[in-house]
């Protein structure tokens, strides 16, 4: 079972947080995906309730004397034809006067004593309802709990979509369902939407959770379910870049923001730099493309190859890039000393973090035991156009910088559900000064972390608000191989804020010339006159 919390990267997971990948839907807490119900063959409400009935009981005698029986009130039994018309070929016949029948019962009397109620409709005689109990049990058997539709068997897609369905009834956060009924939704998709082929269905879905009007909320394809399984896991095949929200400057042509390209990955090796712009992907604009379109197209089978139009400064690249399987390291480290003498000088720690991959703590870890060979005194976290990745990474990075104290709240629509903390026994530099570095880019598990520093007093941030994703997703996996990312929570930093659409604020700001990588940071440093030295990242 996979523990995620993703935002924007193209190479992993882009922008959502995810909560949980599951293939196993059996325990029940938030880390689990709801049970799936068994197909459950019922007729409508009111004719299952009358099946419970004591009117069950009543003496059987011939279907001819029911015919023969009353005049024009076929209101009773009309929807049992109407759920199982080939049963019931008569029924246009039937005429039995309901409202006499059920004062003549008295059911109510009736219910407790099953003696009774066979005694009592043997004088109602030829008045009773045959075989009344045979065609229950024949329309539930083959009902699909949808009112007033003509039975049918349930096709293999058609149990897909259902799957697909009950996984939303039970996981989705929004019980309301953005204001529809979730029951009617589905008699109606069983009755109108087209579901012949694997594609319809899998269209079908899609129309479905499009109705959530959730962005996070989404369908993956068999091979999609994989790729993001794969993104998560560190390595992945594609060209190692990781990129960012729509963004436009001065007026140029609009694309995507790379945030890192891997080191050693085809991107990396072709010069495509942190902040870069991609204009297109194999000659399609990237203009309205979304992240995670842009995410599948930079993705595919390792020696295959992908063309990209890129804006770096004021130069226009065209690329052609081959696929390769690339190792994602989700940190980079460097050690920057401050110009100045003594032994109270400042020796400080960057840390860059990229993403929340399977690597990521253990590489904070390593990254922090390293700096402190050089003799550290202060760190420098940098989230900057962090989009998150696997939520218990970033549970555990926040552990290696607190000593106690709450990391996030787990909320759905009843309040607080589940409570992450930390009692100090992983802690790993709980003490040092610490500044960490935000942007509008940094979101998710990024913004989980921040959070958590900022209420718990444990580092000071900088930047610009984050980008404000607070809401939790978990993936499940469907029968055939493919998946639902579902949104099933929502989540509170420490000091119980709901950051969702307005984000983490940072204590103080930054100046737009604050260098974004490790190497530039330093020689930053180095020169008194710079952006670095004009914010006070440490003032004690």
């Amino acid at each position: 079972m996979e523990v995620l919390a993703s935002s924007a990267t193209a190479s992993s997971c882009p922008h959502f947080i995810i909560s949980n990948m599951y293939k196993n839907p059996n325990s029940a807490s938030m880390a689990t995906t709801p049970q799936l119900l068994q197909r459950k063959y019922a007729p409508v409400r009111i004719v299952e309730a009358r099946a419970k009935a004591p009117l069950m009981y009543l003496k059987i005698t011939s279907f001819k004397r029911l015919l023969n029986y009353g005049n024009t009130d076929r209101a009773l039994l009309l929807p049992i034809c109407r759920l199982n018309q080939s049963f019931f070929s008569q029924c246009s016949l039937f005429s039995v006067r309901y409202s006499k029948l059920k004062k003549k019962l008295r059911l109510k009397k009736y219910a407790g004593s099953l003696h009774k109620v066979i005694s009592y409709s043997e004088k109602i005689g030829h008045h009773a309802f045959v075989r009344f109990v045979v065609a229950l049990m024949v329309v539930m058997s083959v009902s699909v709990s949808v009112s007033e539709s003509p039975s049918w068997a349930l096709t293999e897609e058609n149990l897909l979509f259902l799957e697909a369905w009950r996984m939303i009834d039970r996981a989705y956060v929004d019980k309301s369902f953005n204001g529809q009924s979730w029951f009617r939704y589905r008699e109606n998709a069983l009755r109108n939407e087209p579901m012949n082929t694997r594609e319809e269905t899998y269209m079908a879905i899609k129309k479905m959770l499009a109705t959530l009007e959730d962005p996070f909320t989404r369908f993956l394809e068999p091979e999609k379910l994989k790729s993001l399984r794969s993104g998560t896991q560190g390595a992945l095949t594609g060209v190692g870049l990781s990129i960012g929200y729509p963004t436009k400057f001065d007026g140029s042509p609009a694309g995507l923001l790379v945030i890192s390209a891997s080191p050693g990955g085809p991107a990396n090796k072709a010069g495509i730099l942190s902040g870069d712009v991609i204009l297109a992907i194999d000659d399609t604009s990237t203009e309205t493309m979304g992240v995670y379109d842009a995410a599948e197209r930079l993705q595919g089978s390792e020696g295959s190859s992908v063309k990209l139009t890129v804006r770096s400064g004021p130069e226009i690249k065209h690329l052609d890039l081959m696929r390769e399987k690339v190792s994602l390291n989700p940190v980079t480290s460097r050690l920057c000393a401050m110009p100045a003498s003594g032994k109270d000088s400042l020796r400080i720690g960057y840390i860059k973090l990229t993403s929340f991959n399977q690597n990521a703590s253990g590489a904070v870890k390593e990254a922090i035991n390293t700096l402190r060979t050089n003799n550290v005194n202060a760190f420098v976290l940098d989230l900057r156009d962090n989009s998150g990745g696997l939520f218990p990474e970033g549970i555990e990075i926040a552990k290696i910088w607190l000593d106690k104290g709450v990391i996030v709240y787990i909320c759905d629509s009843r309040g607080v559900r589940d409570i992450y903390d930390t009692d100090g026994s992983k802690a790993v530099a709980p003490s040092e000064p610490l500044a960490v570095l935000v942007n509008k880019g940094t979101a998710s598990a990024s913004e989980i972390l921040a959070g958590a520093l900022k209420d718990n007093k444990r580092a000071v941030l900088f930047g610009e608000p984050t980008f404000g994703k607070g809401k939790i997703q978990s993936v499940f996996e469907l029968s055939d191989g493919s998946g639902l990312v579902v949104t099933v929570a929502r989540y509170e930093t420490p000091a119980h804020t709901d950051i969702d659409k307005v984000g983490v604020v940072p204590d103080h700001p930054l100046p737009t010339s604050f260098p974004k990588d490790e190497e530039a940071f330093c020689n930053c440093l180095q020169d008194p006159a710079s952006a670095c030295n004009k914010v006070e990242l440490f003032a004690r």
